[in-house]
């Protein structure tokens, strides 16, 4: 990773670096706003429910940001990501509902949104240059280099994903439901299984609310507004 290339393209931004750290979204918590968290290595990178980000040492984005709170900031930084990776490797993901970025059918990305002290803490981890995943993860995860078959500069994937942050943050929300909902498979019309608190449901997508929170059409022509995640592909 070039940091004097990130450096200098975004100089009045604080980015810190770390080879190692347990978490960047431990790490960013209680920085000002604005401030960028980058690690080459994860010990307990954090996904959402409290899974765990399996973070291979310099092979992926291990990312957070500091930002300020908006109510639709998981869909814009979905779009962000999916942005910043077709713009630098010229490969096309879809999003998946509400937080992860998928290359055929896998998990390529993830986004986890934490508010602390009143600021929002954005982790965002992408698969890059990964060969292989633990046995547990192998048939839910992919990487840009399994999918492309080639290495890619993790690099010029951040110097893509920095503004491509910053100009879906500033859109209005009917903006960004608009434009998830465009780019993403799983928001209307996608047969799923969603897990809930009362047990597993199973119906079809039907779009998103004014929050950004997901409608599933039940068999029985009811309507389910989903506020968490654990949607899948029905049959998956």
């Amino acid at each position: 990773m070039n940091l004097d290339r990130l450096r200098a393209a975004f100089p009045n931004r604080a980015i810190e670096h770390h080879a190692t750290l347990i978490s960047t979204m431990q790490r960013a918590a209680g920085q000002p706003a604005g401030t960028l968290v980058l690690a080459d290595q994860q010990t307990a990178g954090r996904g959402r429910h409290g899974h765990s980000w399996h973070s291979e040492p310099r092979s992926g984005i291990y990312f957070s940001a500091v930002l300020e709170p908006a109510p639709l900031l998981t869909l814009a930084l979905g779009l962000a990501t999916a942005e910043a990776i077709v713009r630098s490797t010229g490969i096309a993901c879809d999003l998946r509902w509400p937080n992860d970025v998928l290359l055929g059918g896998r998990k390529a990305a993830g986004i986890l949104v934490e508010l602390v002290n009143g600021s929002a803490i954005a982790g965002i981890g992408i698969n890059v240059n990964q060969t292989a995943f633990p046995p547990d993860l192998a048939s839910e995860a992919t990487s840009l280099r399994i999918h492309a078959g080639r290495e890619f500069d993790r690099t010029e994937i951040l110097l893509a994903l920095i503004p491509a942050i910053d100009t879906f943050r500033a859109l209005e929300n009917e903006s960004i439901l608009r434009l998830f909902t465009q780019s993403s498979s799983y928001a209307a019309g996608r047969r799923v299984t969603v897990d809930q608190p009362g047990g597993r449901i199973e119906g079809t997508t039907a779009g998103l609310d004014a929050a950004g929170y997901l409608v599933v059409r039940n068999d029985d022509g009811t309507d389910t507004l989903i506020l968490a995640g654990g949607v899948r592909a029905a049959g998956s």
